[in-house]
């Protein structure tokens, strides 16, 4: 993918401003399809917890839309291309394949458990890399995100625990 910049008076070296935009172009690849993955479930969600797993599925997918707004929007104030069309993540997207023909509520819960889990803890691992490259700001981005991701994924996990 084209690595152009744009002229900016933000205070990071052109190399740093690379660095930051590339991490924050796989996350936004990678919260597309979480996206895109957890609406899928929202729409074919069978079994008996069906009402309450299609609402919640649509709220998750929704909560993902400030992240992938502030992520993009950062990309293009360091001066970058934000790759979000639909090839682009299809081509960068680090989220495992969605599991095809699973409908059953349980099972698309503790499907997207692991793709949300997934993108938390490399949200929470970009914390550190962009806070190592000097750039707060975007740390703190993440920092935000990796809260939210978390809390999600307690709402998600909590369906599979339990006294059953």
């Amino acid at each position: 993918m084209s690595q152009k910049s744009f002229p900016t008076k933000i205070h990071l070296a052109a190399e740093v401003r690379a660095s930051v935009t590339a991490i924050l172009n796989q996350h936004l690849a990678d919260i597309l399809d979480l996206r895109s993955q957890t609406k899928n479930a929202h729409w074919n969600v069978k079994g008996p917890h069906f009402y309450s797993l299609h609402l919640l599925f649509d709220t998750l997918a929704e909560s993902l839309d400030d992240p992938i707004d502030e992520l993009a929007e950062r990309i293009t104030a360091l001066g970058g291309v934000a790759h979000g069309s639909t090839r682009d993540v299809a081509k960068t997207s680090r989220v495992t394949e969605y599991p095809a023909g699973t409908h059953d509520g349980l099972k698309l819960v503790a499907a997207l458990v692991e793709r949300w889990g997934a993108v938390a803890n490399t949200a929470r691992a970009a914390i550190d890399e962009t806070d190592s490259l000097g750039d707060k700001d975007t740390a703190d981005l993440f920092t935000g995100i990796s809260r939210d991701l978390d809390k999600h994924v307690w709402f998600l996990e909590s369906h599979l625990q339990g006294d059953r």
